[in-house]
Protein backbone atom coordinates (compact mmCIF):
# COMPACT_ATOMS: atom_id res chain seq x y z
CA UNK A 1 0.00 0.00 0.00
CA UNK A 2 1.26 3.85 -0.53
CA UNK A 3 -0.36 5.27 1.96
CA UNK A 4 0.44 8.40 4.09
CA UNK A 5 2.57 7.27 6.57
CA UNK A 6 1.50 9.94 8.62
CA UNK A 7 -2.11 8.97 8.92
CA UNK A 8 -1.81 5.68 8.79
CA UNK A 9 0.68 3.57 10.85
CA UNK A 10 2.16 0.78 8.56
CA UNK A 11 1.64 -2.75 9.84
CA UNK A 12 5.08 -3.35 9.90
CA UNK A 13 6.13 -0.29 11.79
CA UNK A 14 3.77 -1.60 14.58
CA UNK A 15 5.46 -4.87 14.06
CA UNK A 16 8.49 -3.22 15.26
CA UNK A 17 6.92 -1.08 17.82
CA UNK A 18 6.13 -3.97 19.87
CA UNK A 19 9.65 -5.84 19.25
CA UNK A 20 10.88 -2.31 21.07
CA UNK A 21 7.75 -2.33 23.63
CA UNK A 22 9.02 -6.23 24.32
CA UNK A 23 12.67 -5.31 24.94
CA UNK A 24 12.12 -2.41 26.90
CA UNK A 25 9.50 -5.22 29.20
CA UNK A 26 12.33 -7.69 29.37
CA UNK A 27 14.94 -5.34 30.55
CA UNK A 28 13.05 -3.87 32.90
CA UNK A 29 11.40 -6.57 34.46
CA UNK A 30 7.78 -5.75 32.95
CA UNK A 31 5.69 -8.78 30.36
CA UNK A 32 8.55 -10.82 30.24
CA UNK A 33 6.91 -12.98 27.49
CA UNK A 34 3.03 -14.34 27.47
CA UNK A 35 1.98 -16.95 32.13
CA UNK A 36 0.76 -17.77 35.81
CA UNK A 37 2.58 -18.92 39.15
CA UNK A 38 0.60 -20.85 41.48
CA UNK A 39 0.58 -17.90 44.07
CA UNK A 40 -0.14 -14.90 41.85
CA UNK A 41 -2.19 -13.62 39.40
CA UNK A 42 0.63 -13.45 36.94
CA UNK A 43 -0.99 -14.76 34.29
CA UNK A 44 0.90 -18.19 33.13
CA UNK A 45 -0.76 -20.96 31.99
CA UNK A 46 0.89 -24.22 31.28
CA UNK A 47 0.99 -25.75 27.66
CA UNK A 48 -1.18 -28.86 28.28
CA UNK A 49 -4.00 -26.57 29.14
CA UNK A 50 -3.12 -23.72 26.53
CA UNK A 51 -4.28 -26.15 23.99
CA UNK A 52 -7.48 -26.83 25.31
CA UNK A 53 -8.19 -22.67 25.34
CA UNK A 54 -6.64 -21.75 22.09
CA UNK A 55 -8.72 -21.30 19.25
CA UNK A 56 -8.16 -23.87 16.04
CA UNK A 57 -6.58 -22.66 13.41
CA UNK A 58 -8.35 -22.21 9.65
CA UNK A 59 -5.87 -20.07 7.46
CA UNK A 60 -7.95 -18.57 4.35
CA UNK A 61 -6.91 -19.61 1.04
CA UNK A 62 -9.36 -17.67 -0.85
CA UNK A 63 -6.82 -15.00 -1.65
CA UNK A 64 -3.38 -15.26 -3.11
CA UNK A 65 -0.50 -13.31 -2.85
CA UNK A 66 2.13 -12.25 -5.31
CA UNK A 67 4.94 -14.21 -3.06
CA UNK A 68 3.37 -16.42 -0.82
CA UNK A 69 4.16 -17.53 3.08
CA UNK A 70 7.34 -19.84 3.35
CA UNK A 71 6.93 -22.01 6.37
CA UNK A 72 10.30 -21.69 8.52
CA UNK A 73 11.57 -23.31 11.90
CA UNK A 74 9.84 -23.86 15.15
CA UNK A 75 6.38 -22.15 13.87
CA UNK A 76 7.59 -19.07 11.71
CA UNK A 77 6.47 -17.95 8.70
CA UNK A 78 6.65 -15.34 6.62
CA UNK A 79 4.12 -13.09 6.12
CA UNK A 80 2.53 -13.23 2.16
CA UNK A 81 3.61 -10.71 -0.11
CA UNK A 82 1.40 -8.28 -2.47
CA UNK A 83 2.97 -6.24 -5.26
CA UNK A 84 -0.71 -4.42 -6.11
CA UNK A 85 -3.67 -4.63 -4.63
CA UNK A 86 -6.60 -7.85 -6.00
CA UNK A 87 -8.22 -5.87 -8.59
CA UNK A 88 -11.07 -7.68 -8.05
CA UNK A 89 -11.27 -7.98 -3.83
CA UNK A 90 -12.97 -10.85 -2.63
CA UNK A 91 -15.49 -10.96 0.18
CA UNK A 92 -14.93 -12.71 3.21
CA UNK A 93 -18.01 -11.66 5.04
CA UNK A 94 -21.37 -12.24 4.24
CA UNK A 95 -25.02 -11.47 5.59
CA UNK A 96 -25.05 -8.93 8.35
CA UNK A 97 -22.38 -8.02 11.05
CA UNK A 98 -23.51 -6.33 13.69
CA UNK A 99 -27.04 -5.68 14.74
CA UNK A 100 -27.09 -1.89 15.79
CA UNK A 101 -25.36 -1.83 18.76
CA UNK A 102 -23.51 1.00 20.08
CA UNK A 103 -20.08 0.50 21.69
CA UNK A 104 -17.39 2.75 22.95
CA UNK A 105 -13.95 1.79 21.60
CA UNK A 106 -10.57 3.25 22.79
CA UNK A 107 -7.40 2.97 21.68
CA UNK A 108 -3.84 4.16 21.50
CA UNK A 109 -2.54 6.79 18.47
CA UNK A 110 1.20 7.10 18.08
CA UNK A 111 -0.07 10.03 15.20
CA UNK A 112 -2.87 13.27 15.20
CA UNK A 113 -6.02 12.78 16.05
CA UNK A 114 -8.78 12.76 13.61
CA UNK A 115 -12.26 14.52 14.10
CA UNK A 116 -15.19 12.19 15.48
CA UNK A 117 -17.70 14.49 14.20
CA UNK A 118 -18.25 14.37 10.19
CA UNK A 119 -15.98 11.43 9.58
CA UNK A 120 -16.51 9.92 6.48
CA UNK A 121 -13.91 7.07 7.27
CA UNK A 122 -15.95 6.45 10.60
CA UNK A 123 -19.18 6.44 9.28
CA UNK A 124 -18.03 4.42 6.41
CA UNK A 125 -16.57 1.45 8.64
CA UNK A 126 -19.59 1.99 10.49
CA UNK A 127 -22.38 1.52 8.00
CA UNK A 128 -20.63 -1.63 6.82
CA UNK A 129 -20.58 -3.33 10.04
CA UNK A 130 -23.86 -2.40 10.90
CA UNK A 131 -23.42 -0.84 14.15
CA UNK A 132 -22.03 2.26 16.09
CA UNK A 133 -18.39 2.25 16.98
CA UNK A 134 -17.73 5.48 18.85
CA UNK A 135 -14.15 5.27 18.55
CA UNK A 136 -11.92 7.42 21.34
CA UNK A 137 -8.65 7.39 20.22
CA UNK A 138 -5.78 8.73 22.67
CA UNK A 139 -2.21 9.89 22.49
CA UNK A 140 -0.21 6.27 22.54
CA UNK A 141 3.26 8.49 24.61
CA UNK A 142 0.98 8.47 27.26
CA UNK A 143 -1.92 6.36 27.16
CA UNK A 144 -0.79 4.01 29.92
CA UNK A 145 -1.10 6.84 32.37
CA UNK A 146 -4.65 7.07 30.96
CA UNK A 147 -5.58 3.32 31.73
CA UNK A 148 -5.31 3.31 35.69
CA UNK A 149 -7.82 5.69 36.59
CA UNK A 150 -9.96 4.45 34.65
CA UNK A 151 -9.58 0.39 36.31
CA UNK A 152 -9.65 2.49 39.96
CA UNK A 153 -13.20 4.03 38.95
CA UNK A 154 -14.44 0.57 37.27
CA UNK A 155 -15.03 2.78 34.13
CA UNK A 156 -13.57 0.98 31.31
CA UNK A 157 -14.98 1.46 27.98
CA UNK A 158 -17.05 -1.70 25.95
CA UNK A 159 -13.61 -2.22 23.84
CA UNK A 160 -9.92 -1.50 24.99
CA UNK A 161 -6.68 -1.90 23.47
CA UNK A 162 -3.52 -2.81 25.70
CA UNK A 163 -0.50 -3.13 24.45
CA UNK A 164 1.52 -5.62 26.50
CA UNK A 165 4.22 -3.93 27.22
CA UNK A 166 2.09 -1.97 29.71
CA UNK A 167 0.55 -5.33 31.09
CA UNK A 168 2.56 -5.36 33.93
CA UNK A 169 2.28 -1.90 34.90
CA UNK A 170 -1.38 -1.92 35.11
CA UNK A 171 -1.44 -5.50 36.39
CA UNK A 172 -2.99 -7.29 34.19
CA UNK A 173 -2.93 -10.38 35.39
CA UNK A 174 -5.38 -9.36 38.33
CA UNK A 175 -6.95 -6.43 36.28
CA UNK A 176 -8.40 -9.30 33.35
CA UNK A 177 -11.40 -9.66 35.58
CA UNK A 178 -12.84 -6.82 34.76
CA UNK A 179 -13.02 -8.15 30.90
CA UNK A 180 -15.00 -10.60 29.14
CA UNK A 181 -13.75 -14.47 29.41
CA UNK A 182 -13.57 -15.42 25.70
CA UNK A 183 -13.04 -19.21 26.19
CA UNK A 184 -16.66 -20.29 26.22
CA UNK A 185 -16.74 -18.21 22.45
CA UNK A 186 -13.92 -18.70 20.64
CA UNK A 187 -11.74 -21.52 22.22
CA UNK A 188 -11.07 -24.77 19.62
CA UNK A 189 -13.54 -25.05 16.89
CA UNK A 190 -15.83 -22.54 18.33
CA UNK A 191 -14.19 -19.70 16.54
CA UNK A 192 -15.08 -21.21 13.31
CA UNK A 193 -17.90 -18.58 13.61
CA UNK A 194 -15.66 -16.21 12.83
CA UNK A 195 -13.87 -17.48 9.89
CA UNK A 196 -10.90 -14.13 9.73
CA UNK A 197 -10.68 -14.78 13.51
CA UNK A 198 -9.77 -17.95 12.84
CA UNK A 199 -7.31 -17.42 10.46
CA UNK A 200 -5.01 -15.82 12.78
CA UNK A 201 -2.49 -18.36 13.91
CA UNK A 202 -2.47 -19.67 17.29
CA UNK A 203 0.64 -18.35 18.58
CA UNK A 204 -0.85 -14.92 18.52
CA UNK A 205 -3.45 -15.70 20.53
CA UNK A 206 -1.35 -17.72 22.97
CA UNK A 207 -0.58 -13.96 24.83
CA UNK A 208 -4.00 -12.95 25.23
CA UNK A 209 -4.02 -16.28 27.58
CA UNK A 210 -4.22 -14.88 30.98
CA UNK A 211 -5.10 -17.09 34.66
CA UNK A 212 -5.93 -20.33 32.21
CA UNK A 213 -8.59 -17.60 30.62
CA UNK A 214 -8.59 -16.42 26.71
CA UNK A 215 -9.11 -12.97 27.27
CA UNK A 216 -7.41 -11.05 24.46
CA UNK A 217 -8.34 -10.26 20.83
CA UNK A 218 -4.88 -9.95 18.75
CA UNK A 219 -3.83 -7.18 16.38
CA UNK A 220 -1.39 -6.47 14.18
CA UNK A 221 0.05 -10.34 14.32
CA UNK A 222 2.87 -12.15 12.83
CA UNK A 223 4.24 -15.14 12.65
CA UNK A 224 8.16 -13.58 11.56
CA UNK A 225 8.65 -10.81 14.25
CA UNK A 226 12.05 -10.26 14.75
CA UNK A 227 13.64 -7.36 16.46
CA UNK A 228 15.22 -5.81 13.69
CA UNK A 229 18.47 -6.85 11.69
CA UNK A 230 21.85 -5.57 10.39
CA UNK A 231 21.57 -3.63 7.36
CA UNK A 232 24.13 -2.01 4.83
CA UNK A 233 24.01 -0.01 2.08
CA UNK A 234 23.70 -1.88 -1.05
CA UNK A 235 24.34 0.40 -3.58
CA UNK A 236 27.35 1.55 -1.96
CA UNK A 237 28.59 -1.83 -1.36
CA UNK A 238 27.56 -2.72 -5.31
CA UNK A 239 29.52 0.87 -6.28
CA UNK A 240 32.86 -0.71 -4.21
CA UNK A 241 32.61 -4.08 -5.71
CA UNK A 242 31.59 -5.27 -2.03
CA UNK A 243 30.68 -9.18 -1.27
CA UNK A 244 27.64 -8.97 1.23
CA UNK A 245 27.93 -12.46 2.50
CA UNK A 246 29.77 -12.39 4.84
CA UNK A 247 29.94 -15.36 7.75
CA UNK A 248 31.53 -14.57 10.91
CA UNK A 249 32.11 -11.43 13.13
CA UNK A 250 35.62 -11.41 11.84
CA UNK A 251 34.52 -10.49 8.23
CA UNK A 252 31.76 -7.99 9.72
CA UNK A 253 34.97 -6.21 11.42
CA UNK A 254 36.88 -6.08 8.07
CA UNK A 255 34.54 -4.71 6.15
CA UNK A 256 34.28 -2.21 8.99
CA UNK A 257 38.19 -1.18 8.31
CA UNK A 258 37.85 -1.46 4.08
CA UNK A 259 34.52 1.11 4.44
CA UNK A 260 35.61 3.87 6.65
CA UNK A 261 37.30 7.16 5.75
CA UNK A 262 37.07 9.37 8.54
CA UNK A 263 38.94 12.30 6.40
CA UNK A 264 36.02 11.71 4.20
CA UNK A 265 33.30 11.54 6.98
CA UNK A 266 32.54 8.11 6.25
CA UNK A 267 32.63 5.17 9.33
CA UNK A 268 31.27 1.91 8.30
CA UNK A 269 29.23 1.74 11.89
CA UNK A 270 26.57 3.17 14.01
CA UNK A 271 25.81 1.35 17.31
CA UNK A 272 25.22 -2.46 16.33
CA UNK A 273 24.71 -3.21 20.15
CA UNK A 274 20.86 -4.45 19.85
CA UNK A 275 21.36 -6.39 16.90
CA UNK A 276 24.43 -8.03 17.40
CA UNK A 277 22.66 -10.34 20.06
CA UNK A 278 21.58 -13.12 17.79
CA UNK A 279 24.91 -13.61 16.04
CA UNK A 280 26.55 -13.74 19.80
CA UNK A 281 24.08 -15.59 20.71
CA UNK A 282 22.85 -13.60 23.48
CA UNK A 283 19.93 -15.28 24.83
CA UNK A 284 16.83 -12.85 24.86
CA UNK A 285 16.17 -12.72 28.35
CA UNK A 286 16.90 -16.25 30.21
CA UNK A 287 18.21 -19.01 28.77
CA UNK A 288 19.26 -22.50 29.72
CA UNK A 289 22.59 -24.09 30.37
CA UNK A 290 23.17 -27.89 31.77
CA UNK A 291 20.02 -27.61 32.99
CA UNK A 292 20.23 -24.30 34.62
CA UNK A 293 18.67 -21.21 34.53
CA UNK A 294 20.94 -18.00 33.61
CA UNK A 295 20.16 -14.73 32.55
CA UNK A 296 21.81 -13.26 29.73
CA UNK A 297 23.55 -11.39 32.09
CA UNK A 298 25.92 -14.19 32.99
CA UNK A 299 26.66 -15.02 29.38
CA UNK A 300 29.92 -15.79 27.93
CA UNK A 301 28.15 -14.87 24.61
CA UNK A 302 27.48 -11.07 26.20
CA UNK A 303 31.00 -10.68 27.27
CA UNK A 304 32.22 -11.69 24.09
CA UNK A 305 29.59 -9.39 21.98
CA UNK A 306 30.61 -6.68 24.79
CA UNK A 307 34.15 -6.88 23.52
CA UNK A 308 33.74 -6.80 19.85
CA UNK A 309 32.51 -3.77 20.21
CA UNK A 310 34.71 -1.94 22.75
CA UNK A 311 37.25 -3.34 18.96
CA UNK A 312 35.11 -1.50 16.75
CA UNK A 313 35.65 1.67 19.01
CA UNK A 314 38.36 1.28 19.86
CA UNK A 315 39.45 1.07 16.07
CA UNK A 316 37.79 4.08 15.11
CA UNK A 317 34.64 2.42 12.63
CA UNK A 318 31.69 3.94 14.16
CA UNK A 319 30.89 7.18 13.79
CA UNK A 320 31.44 9.65 16.70
CA UNK A 321 27.86 10.73 17.30
CA UNK A 322 27.10 7.01 17.47
CA UNK A 323 29.45 6.52 20.17
CA UNK A 324 28.32 9.31 21.86
CA UNK A 325 24.95 7.94 21.95
CA UNK A 326 23.21 10.15 19.93
CA UNK A 327 20.10 8.05 18.32
CA UNK A 328 17.97 10.48 16.83
CA UNK A 329 20.11 10.92 13.85
CA UNK A 330 20.94 7.38 12.68
CA UNK A 331 18.55 7.34 10.28
CA UNK A 332 20.09 10.51 8.59
CA UNK A 333 23.77 9.00 8.95
CA UNK A 334 22.53 6.24 7.16
CA UNK A 335 20.65 8.00 4.78
CA UNK A 336 23.47 9.98 3.84
CA UNK A 337 25.97 7.72 3.85
CA UNK A 338 27.76 8.97 6.22
CA UNK A 339 27.55 5.64 7.87
CA UNK A 340 27.56 2.07 5.70
CA UNK A 341 26.20 -0.57 8.13
CA UNK A 342 23.29 0.41 10.83
CA UNK A 343 21.23 -1.73 13.00
CA UNK A 344 17.65 -1.05 12.29
CA UNK A 345 14.02 -2.78 13.25
CA UNK A 346 12.56 -4.33 10.42
CA UNK A 347 10.14 -1.75 10.56
CA UNK A 348 12.31 0.57 8.66
CA UNK A 349 12.77 -1.19 5.74
CA UNK A 350 10.09 0.35 3.58
CA UNK A 351 9.28 2.64 0.80
CA UNK A 352 9.13 5.47 3.37
CA UNK A 353 12.56 4.55 4.04
CA UNK A 354 13.40 4.16 0.48
CA UNK A 355 12.20 7.52 -0.08
CA UNK A 356 13.76 9.32 2.31
CA UNK A 357 17.01 7.67 1.22
CA UNK A 358 16.47 8.45 -1.96
CA UNK A 359 15.95 11.98 -1.95
CA UNK A 360 19.51 11.99 -0.40
CA UNK A 361 21.15 10.27 -2.92
CA UNK A 362 19.05 8.60 -6.14
CA UNK A 363 21.18 5.40 -5.16
CA UNK A 364 20.12 4.49 -2.04
CA UNK A 365 18.88 0.90 -1.21
CA UNK A 366 18.49 -1.05 2.07
CA UNK A 367 19.42 -3.86 2.67
CA UNK A 368 19.79 -6.61 5.58
CA UNK A 369 22.40 -9.17 5.84
CA UNK A 370 21.55 -13.04 5.63
CA UNK A 371 21.77 -14.51 9.55
CA UNK A 372 25.40 -15.56 10.66
CA UNK A 373 27.16 -16.64 13.22
CA UNK A 374 29.82 -14.56 14.98
CA UNK A 375 32.22 -17.33 14.95
CA UNK A 376 31.28 -18.36 11.30
CA UNK A 377 30.52 -21.84 12.66
CA UNK A 378 27.45 -23.63 13.72
CA UNK A 379 23.86 -22.73 12.58
CA UNK A 380 22.47 -18.89 12.50
CA UNK A 381 19.55 -18.56 14.97
CA UNK A 382 17.04 -15.17 15.45
CA UNK A 383 14.91 -15.20 18.29
CA UNK A 384 11.67 -15.40 17.27
CA UNK A 385 9.47 -12.56 18.78
CA UNK A 386 5.83 -13.26 20.21
CA UNK A 387 3.61 -13.58 17.24
CA UNK A 388 1.51 -10.36 18.84
CA UNK A 389 1.78 -7.97 21.27
CA UNK A 390 -1.67 -5.80 20.83
CA UNK A 391 -4.62 -6.64 22.43
CA UNK A 392 -8.37 -5.41 22.38
CA UNK A 393 -10.50 -6.56 25.40
CA UNK A 394 -14.45 -6.45 25.99
CA UNK A 395 -15.67 -4.93 28.90
CA UNK A 396 -17.14 -7.58 31.39
CA UNK A 397 -20.26 -5.55 31.36
CA UNK A 398 -21.67 -6.65 28.21
CA UNK A 399 -24.25 -8.99 28.09
CA UNK A 400 -23.68 -12.28 25.70
CA UNK A 401 -25.40 -11.18 22.56
CA UNK A 402 -23.21 -7.67 23.19
CA UNK A 403 -19.96 -10.17 23.03
CA UNK A 404 -21.11 -11.96 20.36
CA UNK A 405 -21.96 -8.76 18.00
CA UNK A 406 -18.31 -7.35 18.91
CA UNK A 407 -16.94 -10.95 18.12
CA UNK A 408 -18.51 -10.49 14.28
CA UNK A 409 -17.02 -6.87 14.17
CA UNK A 410 -13.82 -8.22 15.27
CA UNK A 411 -14.34 -10.71 12.52
CA UNK A 412 -15.10 -8.23 9.80
CA UNK A 413 -12.14 -5.65 10.95
CA UNK A 414 -9.43 -9.07 10.82
CA UNK A 415 -10.51 -9.71 7.08
CA UNK A 416 -7.21 -10.52 5.48
CA UNK A 417 -5.47 -8.05 2.99
CA UNK A 418 -6.46 -8.33 -0.24
CA UNK A 419 -10.14 -8.56 0.65
CA UNK A 420 -12.98 -6.03 0.13
CA UNK A 421 -13.52 -5.45 3.97
CA UNK A 422 -9.92 -5.01 4.58
CA UNK A 423 -10.21 -1.68 2.15
CA UNK A 424 -12.98 -0.26 4.08
CA UNK A 425 -11.51 -1.07 7.78
CA UNK A 426 -8.74 0.62 6.58
CA UNK A 427 -8.86 3.20 4.08
CA UNK A 428 -12.90 3.97 4.16
CA UNK A 429 -14.78 5.00 0.41
CA UNK A 430 -13.02 4.65 -2.69
CA UNK A 431 -13.25 8.13 -4.16
CA UNK A 432 -13.40 9.67 -0.41
CA UNK A 433 -10.89 9.18 1.48
CA UNK A 434 -9.15 6.81 -1.05
CA UNK A 435 -8.31 6.46 -4.25
CA UNK A 436 -6.54 3.70 -6.55
CA UNK A 437 -2.97 4.55 -7.78
CA UNK A 438 -0.71 2.07 -9.64
CA UNK A 439 -2.79 -0.80 -8.32
CA UNK A 440 -2.57 0.20 -4.85
CA UNK A 441 -4.86 2.40 -2.24
CA UNK A 442 -3.54 6.20 -1.73
CA UNK A 443 -5.13 8.50 0.55
CA UNK A 444 -6.93 11.35 -0.10
CA UNK A 445 -6.33 15.17 1.17
CA UNK A 446 -9.62 14.31 2.82
CA UNK A 447 -8.42 10.65 3.61
CA UNK A 448 -5.15 12.06 5.00
CA UNK A 449 -7.09 14.21 7.56
CA UNK A 450 -9.82 11.51 8.48
CA UNK A 451 -8.19 8.20 8.70
CA UNK A 452 -6.04 6.88 11.49
CA UNK A 453 -5.37 3.82 12.92
CA UNK A 454 -8.28 3.35 15.04
CA UNK A 455 -10.24 -0.25 14.25
CA UNK A 456 -7.15 -1.92 13.63
CA UNK A 457 -6.19 -1.72 17.56
CA UNK A 458 -9.64 -3.45 18.02
CA UNK A 459 -9.13 -6.54 15.59
CA UNK A 460 -6.71 -6.90 12.62
CA UNK A 461 -5.26 -9.75 10.31
CA UNK A 462 -2.37 -11.14 10.50
CA UNK A 463 0.41 -9.05 8.81
CA UNK A 464 1.31 -8.88 5.15
CA UNK A 465 4.06 -7.29 3.39
CA UNK A 466 3.01 -4.64 1.30
CA UNK A 467 4.21 -1.49 -0.87
CA UNK A 468 4.79 1.70 0.21
CA UNK A 469 5.53 4.58 -1.53
CA UNK A 470 5.83 2.86 -4.84
CA UNK A 471 8.60 1.05 -3.98
CA UNK A 472 8.13 -2.10 -5.18
CA UNK A 473 11.84 -3.22 -5.12
CA UNK A 474 11.99 -3.03 -1.11
CA UNK A 475 8.75 -4.70 -0.15
CA UNK A 476 10.67 -8.19 -2.67
CA UNK A 477 14.04 -7.40 -1.31
CA UNK A 478 12.26 -7.47 2.49
CA UNK A 479 9.91 -10.61 1.73
CA UNK A 480 13.10 -12.59 0.52
CA UNK A 481 14.66 -11.67 3.50
CA UNK A 482 12.23 -12.48 5.90
CA UNK A 483 12.10 -16.35 3.71
CA UNK A 484 15.10 -16.43 4.94
CA UNK A 485 14.87 -15.11 8.34
CA UNK A 486 11.82 -17.44 9.44
CA UNK A 487 14.31 -20.56 8.61
CA UNK A 488 16.49 -19.33 11.23
CA UNK A 489 14.05 -18.46 13.90
CA UNK A 490 14.25 -20.44 17.07
CA UNK A 491 11.75 -20.13 20.43
CA UNK A 492 13.14 -18.21 23.56
CA UNK A 493 12.75 -19.63 26.96
CA UNK A 494 9.64 -18.64 28.37
CA UNK A 495 8.45 -18.16 25.01
CA UNK A 496 4.19 -17.09 24.52
CA UNK A 497 3.91 -17.31 28.58
CA UNK A 498 2.94 -14.27 30.53
CA UNK A 499 5.18 -13.91 33.42
CA UNK A 500 5.22 -10.82 35.69
CA UNK A 501 7.97 -10.46 37.74
CA UNK A 502 7.73 -9.70 41.43
CA UNK A 503 7.26 -5.44 41.36
CA UNK A 504 10.05 -5.26 44.15
CA UNK A 505 12.46 -6.06 41.71
CA UNK A 506 11.36 -4.06 38.55
CA UNK A 507 14.55 -1.31 38.38
CA UNK A 508 17.37 -4.03 39.49
CA UNK A 509 18.04 -4.03 35.64
CA UNK A 510 18.54 -0.40 34.81
CA UNK A 511 22.21 -0.36 36.62
CA UNK A 512 23.12 -3.27 34.32
CA UNK A 513 21.60 -1.41 31.26
CA UNK A 514 23.70 1.69 32.21
CA UNK A 515 27.12 0.45 32.55
CA UNK A 516 26.35 -1.93 29.27
CA UNK A 517 26.74 1.83 27.61
CA UNK A 518 29.58 2.39 29.16
CA UNK A 519 31.66 -1.12 28.67
CA UNK A 520 30.41 -0.97 24.97
CA UNK A 521 31.77 2.58 23.97
CA UNK A 522 34.53 1.76 25.82
CA UNK A 523 34.37 4.01 29.04
CA UNK A 524 34.24 1.19 30.84
CA UNK A 525 35.65 -2.60 31.21
CA UNK A 526 34.24 -5.52 31.05
CA UNK A 527 35.41 -6.28 34.65
CA UNK A 528 33.57 -3.41 35.81
CA UNK A 529 30.38 -5.33 33.90
CA UNK A 530 30.79 -8.51 36.07
CA UNK A 531 31.14 -6.42 38.87
CA UNK A 532 27.29 -4.55 38.64
CA UNK A 533 26.23 -8.21 37.66
CA UNK A 534 27.49 -9.68 40.85
CA UNK A 535 25.34 -6.62 42.60
CA UNK A 536 22.57 -7.35 40.38
CA UNK A 537 22.17 -11.02 41.48
CA UNK A 538 22.37 -10.27 45.00
CA UNK A 539 19.67 -7.25 44.56
CA UNK A 540 17.22 -9.39 43.18
CA UNK A 541 18.65 -11.20 40.21
CA UNK A 542 18.93 -15.35 41.89
CA UNK A 543 15.00 -14.44 43.37
CA UNK A 544 14.33 -13.40 39.74
CA UNK A 545 15.73 -17.11 38.77
CA UNK A 546 13.90 -19.17 41.80
CA UNK A 547 10.78 -17.51 39.65
CA UNK A 548 11.68 -18.50 36.67
CA UNK A 549 12.38 -21.86 37.65
CA UNK A 550 8.67 -22.33 39.58
CA UNK A 551 7.67 -21.16 36.45
CA UNK A 552 9.24 -23.94 34.19
CA UNK A 553 8.71 -26.34 36.88
CA UNK A 554 5.08 -25.84 37.43
CA UNK A 555 4.08 -24.73 33.37
CA UNK A 556 7.10 -25.75 31.18
CA UNK A 557 9.32 -23.17 29.33
CA UNK A 558 6.87 -22.45 26.43
CA UNK A 559 9.79 -23.61 23.38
Amino acid sequence: MTESSDSVVSRRHILTLLAAGAAMAAGGGMLAACGKRKDSDSGTTSQDKLKEILPAFVPNTSIKADIPSVTGANGAMSDPCFLKYPSSPVRTVTGAVGSGGSYVGMTPLWGAIPPSSGNAYYEAVNQAIGATLKMQPADGNTYDTQLPPLFAADKLPDWLQIPGWWASKLSLGQGVSKFTDLTPFLSGDKIKKYPNLAAIPQVAWACGVWNGKLYGIPCYSSAATFTGAIFYRKDIFAKKGINPAIKSIDELFNLGQALTDANAGVWAFDDLWTYLADPFGIPYKWAEQDGKIIHKYETEAMLEALAWQQKVVKAGLMHPDAVAGNTQNAKQRFWSGKVVISGDGTGSWNGDDWKSGTAANSDYFRQAFDPFTASGSGTPALTLGNAAGLFSYLSGKLSQEQVEECLAIANYLAAPYGSAEWLVANFGTEGVDYTMTDGNPVLTEQGNKEVATTFQFLASPSSATTVTSGAVDVAKAYAEWQAKAVKAAYKPLFYGMNITEPAQYGSIDQPVEDMLKDVRYGRKTLDDFKAVVVTWRTQGGDELRKVHEQVREENGTGQ
